[in-house]
């Protein structure tokens, strides 16, 4: 078990983490690192405009990520290094031989090439694209590795830092699956937006698909007739949309896009829809993936039906394009009790929650992991108008501190 230096304690003596975190708190390593943490506050929003300001499409993270990876080699990260997923990983040494804490926050950013990634600042509001997710996480994590720095702050297990790639859309949660897939890890902690309030615990599981249906196609009089792919995937739609689903665990199925064909005159030969399905459970998640497989089958045979006698038929593939695994850190695990007495000292309410971050792998893995705000208050995340306000946003740090070293431990002062 990790252990911790605590006030009234002997140089060199240590306490065990299952002690109250409040008692680490107010410890002089603790008290010095949060008042570096609001002393640099500023250092730390520059860091966040400037990483906002380096475009980072998913699946084209590479120039964020070499910024990061120098950012690191300046902290004084040990073994720095990218992995063959893209993730940038540094390791602050512990003075134990043990599991990494493993601190995360995501590269990628939903907007695509080309788009305006500058940021604007009036006071303590910035704004761009990503400035929150994931412009802020990211700086929080440095702001982290430069605090516990080996010297005045010195961990007993080692921190590793990873910037992930492939956490949005269909990055499908590259980085992190390929982070911790053979990984012996204490504990992992994701940092990702803003907030300092909420403590995602359960892992939101997603998996999407792509059903594509093909034929013949031909001109829209000469051919008519011939089955019709886009009336194959409409079909399909609405069967999709009249599906029933669980209210407990809570699942949801949306049709987001759908298409085919080459002009208005053309019977296409090939349509298409991506689906996502999302809920807690993967028995629902198994359920409804049966569910959606039959419906494809159906649109396909009820399109062949009605066409001509002789036409070619079409076919239909369903293909699964992302999987998010679902799962839980039990709101009595130590290290989500951990984190909400960690919110509770820096003065907010804790509020468990569920969603799908990076944390999703671990938890499936059955790694104690959970995802948390870096501080402040955004909103209009995924917008080009997203915003970020600093006010008291040091406060989602220091709560991270607090997180990372209850579990990784303190050792005593050198």
């Amino acid at each position: 078990m990790a252990l911790a230096s605590g006030p009234g304690l002997a140089l060199c003596e240590v306490m065990p983490t299952h002690l109250p975190l409040r008692s680490l708190w107010h410890s002089d390593a603790l008290y010095r690192a949060r008042q570096q943490l609001l002393l640099r506050d500023e250092s730390t929003v520059a860091m966040q405009i400037a990483v906002s300001e380096i475009a980072a499409p998913t699946g084209e993270e590479h120039a964020r990520a070499m910024w990061i990876a120098e950012r690191f080699r300046r902290l004084g990260l040990c073994d720095v290094r990218t992995d063959e997923a893209g993730n940038v990983i540094g390791s602050r040494r512990g003075v134990a031989d043990e599991p990494p804490v493993v601190v995360c926050a995501h590269l990628d950013t939903v907007f695509p090439h080309g788009t305006e990634v500058s940021v604007t600042r009036a006071g303590a509001r910035l704004a761009g694209p990503g400035i929150g997710d994931n412009g802020r996480g990211l700086a929080a994590m440095l702001a982290l590795a430069e605090v516990i720095d080996g010297r005045q702050l010195r961990t007993v297990a080692p921190v590793e830092f990873i910037a992930t790639t492939g956490e949005e859309g269909t990055g499908d949660l590259r980085g992190a699956k390929c982070a911790f897939a053979d990984a012996a890890v204490t504990a992992a902690i994701a940092l990702d937006g803003a907030g300092d309030e909420r403590i995602v615990n359960r892992a939101l599981g997603s998996r999407r698909y792509r059903i594509a249906f093909r034929g013949p196609g031909g001109h829209s009089w000469t051919a008519f007739g011939v089955p019709n792919a886009v009336h194959a995937a409409a079909i399909a739609a609405a069967k999709l949309a009249r599906l029933p689903l669980p209210r407990e665990p809570r699942t949801t199925l949306s049709v987001g896009r759908i298409g085919g064909g080459i002009s208005v005159n053309t019977i296409p030969d090939e349509g298409w829809l991506e689906i996502d399905v999302r809920s807690t459970s993967c028995y629902a998640l198994d359920l409804i993936e049966r569910e959606l497989r039959h419906v494809a089958r159906v649109a396909r045979d009820e399109e062949n039906d009605r066409s001509t006698r002789g036409s070619a038929p079409l076919s239909v593939v369903v293909q699964l394009i992302g999987d998010r695994p679902s799962g839980e850190t039990a709101a009595s695990h130590p290290l989500v009790v951990m984190a909400m007495e960690a919110t509770r000292l820096v003065g907010r309410e804790p509020e468990l929650a569920t969603a799908s971050t990076d944390a999703n792998v671990p938890i499936s893995r059955g790694i104690p992991a959970i995802a948390i705000g870096a501080g402040g208050r955004g909103g209009d995340a995924h917008t080009p108008g997203e915003w970020f306000d600093n006010t008291d946003a040091c406060l989602g740090i220091a709560r991270a501190l607090g997180v990372v070293v209850g579990v990784a431990g303190v050792s005593c002062e050198l």
